[in-house]
């Protein structure tokens, strides 16, 4: 680590002090803090470049930090190993049935060759480490689709090996946690807590959890052994930090620097000043997407275009800024995909402070005894289908009901169960038996009814309406059979859902009283639209040439799913493998397959002096 950068500063003494006139000077500059920026970063820091990450929240890590931490990387080294076979004849012909007309064939073929090749370096070379899963494919038996093998997880991390580092950490979702405390995303660990009521061996596993956990917060006030998203987003910032990449919170960029065409660096402000920070080789865009720039989503997200509700769970501060510097200096940001986001439907949890929390419907809607409805009380969906597909078929189900009701604006549903499975699931919020349920029911969160008439009239269900659907529905359940939309029908309907439950598991009545019901409004996971580049990530014109100098990553640029959602992982996995490519690339390394045609390497660019 003591070989000179191309700036001729020793690697290792990173670019953060600045200087009297209030500038720095860098070879990279990324903008953003969650996988796909560090990701970048730390593989152009790897490369010999000098990098600076710049944050405009007080906390680090981004939307991933919140996320599942599942990256979908379809013949990685890590399934390998478990003895999973793949081929990438395979993962393409998926790629092109779920992406139908937005299939990119140069991004997917990139993202295939290099995919186990990225995982493979982040193994070997950074505090980045991973488990398999066993997560299928979200449509298995579509051409390509598989059961098992494509997604892998970053392995849980003890967050005390960040020091002081640890307190810029964004912490997880709060309204996913239990007083606290994480759960895998692969759902090994909530088995023990489904079960720790009617299993001496979970009792044991949740008791010394619990134990671990409460110790934890009176020592360090948070849990420190982390999962999931927040696993990969600290272990990517550790690696960031052990390679002097400095990580400045705080610090939005408002504007690009643009000398003779190309794009050399970018205002920052730091501490209330503004700082002009220069980068030789560029800047990249991966501020996280535009899930909360108000304007934005009324021309992307049609829900939101009929005056409905949106709530998102990701970071505020995922309002657009990658997408409005882009803009800028001559990038475009069409909305083009028939889902602008990945939709996610949520609920609205009253705080007792009040806060108000929003809860992403990952779990419950997979259990048997749980079925989604519409205000008129009829089901509209596979409620175990992915919580994409949910929110998609939510929304035009919706606006078709909608017109049907002389223009309602409204998106939502309502999940319901019965008694034997909010006992034994919980749903929402709202944890299972033994956890008490009534102060939810007080705040309004939770509907709750001795019949399906006195729920359905608490909620603002047509009464008549659900009466039908639960009559019908309850007849096929009993004998584990969903004639109407077909529950269980894939490996991954029955993944998330009860294998105790014969012969279905996604599938029981709701016959037992009282009964229960949440309204869910839509969400999103991130967006999908966004900055349109190449392959590798080079900001384009509307001409479709590249702005020189500028780079766009992760949920800032657009997504190579085409406004679908093919697996657990389909953002992260493109995120971390492409931002390893665009380090790549800047750095004068990236292979040709991965550039694009008509791309010159940033290494052919000569370096610019600081302007006076």
């Amino acid at each position: 680590m003591n070989s000179p950068t191309p700036s001729g500063r020793p690697a290792g003494v990173p670019a953060a002090a600045i200087d009297d006139a209030g500038g720095i000077d860098c070879d990279l500059l990324v903008i953003g803090s969650g996988a796909a920026g560090l990701a970048t970063a730390i593989t152009a820091r790897k490369a010999g470049l000098d990098v600076l990450v710049v944050e405009k929240e007080p906390l680090f890590g981004g939307t991933t930090a919140f996320s599942g931490g599942v990256m979908w990387v379809p013949g990685n080294p890590v399934s390998r190993r478990a003895g999973i076979q793949d081929t990438r004849e395979a993962a393409r012909r998926y790629l092109q049935s779920e992406t139908g007309e937005f299939f990119d064939a140069e991004a997917a073929d990139a993202f295939l060759e290099h995919g186990p090749a990225a995982i493979e370096f982040f193994e070997r070379e950074t505090s980045v480490q991973f488990v398999p899963t066993l997560y299928p494919d979200y449509h298995p038996t579509m051409p390509g689709g598989v059961d098992i093998g494509r997604a892998i997880l970053a392995a849980p991390f003890d967050i005390r090996e960040l020091g002081p580092e640890m307190a810029r950490l964004r912490p997880p979702l709060s309204t996913i946690t239990f007083i606290g405390m994480m759960f895998n995303s692969s759902n090994a660990d909530l088995k023990h807590f489904f079960r720790a009521t009617k299993s001496f061996t979970s009792a044991l596993y949740v008791a010394k959890r619990l134990v671990k956990h409460v110790v934890e917060l009176v020592r360090y006030r948070r849990g420190v052994l982390v999962t999931s998203g927040n696993a990969l987003a600290a272990r990517l910032a550790k690696s960031a930090f052990d390679l002097g990449i400095p990580i400045w919170t705080e610090t939005p960029a408002t504007a690009l620097t643009v000398v003779q065409g190309r794009v050399v660096g970018a205002t920052v402000q730091r501490q209330g000043q503004p700082v002009a920070v220069q980068a030789r080789r560029g800047v990249v865009l991966a501020s996280g997407g535009f899930a909360h720039d108000v304007a934005r989503l009324k021309r992307a997200y049609p829900h939101v275009a009929r005056g409905g509700e949106h709530c998102s769970p990701v970071p505020s501060g995922n309002t657009g800024d990658g997408a409005r510097l882009a803009e800028s200096v001559g990038g475009t940001v069409p909305i083009r995909f028939p889902n602008a986001a990945a939709w996610m439907p949520v609920s609205k949890v009253p705080f007792k402070d009040g806060r108000t929390g929003v809860f992403p419907h990952l779990l419950d809607r997979y259990k048997p005894g749980v079925i989604g409805v519409l205000r008129n009380g009829e089901r509209f969906c596979n409620e175990t289908e992915s919580y994409h597909d949910v929110g998609d078929a939510m929304i035009k189900a919706c606006a078709a009901l909608g017109e049907g009701q002389g223009g309602s604006r409204e998106t939502a549903m309502w999940l319901v169960c019965d008694a034997k499975a909010m006992a034994k699931y919980g749903l929402g919020y709202v944890k299972p038996a033994p956890m008490p349920h009534g102060r939810f029911v007080k705040n309004g969160y939770l509907f709750k009814g001795d019949t399906l008439e006195a729920l359905a009239r608490s909620a603002g269900i047509d009464p008549a309406g659900l009466a039908r659907t639960v009559t019908r529905f309850n007849e096929d359940a009993v004998h584990g059979e969903d004639h109407q939309f077909e529950r269980g029908r894939t490996s991954f309907n029955r993944y998330l859902a009860d294998p105790e439950v014969k012969p279905n598991p996604c599938v029981a009545p709701l016959a037992q009283g009282p009964f229960f019901a949440i309204k869910l409004v839509m969400g999103d996971l991130g967006t999908f639209d966004g900055i349109r580049t190449s392959a590798v990530g080079e900001v384009l014109r509307d001409d479709g040439g590249a702005i020189p100098g500028l780079y766009a990553a992760g949920n800032d640029r657009a997504s190579m799913m085409g406004g679908n959602y093919p697996g657990a992982g389909i953002t992260l996995g493109p995120h971390l493998v492409f931002g390893h490519l665009l380090g790549r690339h800047v750095a004068g390394l990236a292979d040709a397959s991965a550039a694009g045609p008509g791309h010159a390497s940033p290494a052919a660019v000569p370096e610019l002096r600081r302007a006076a």
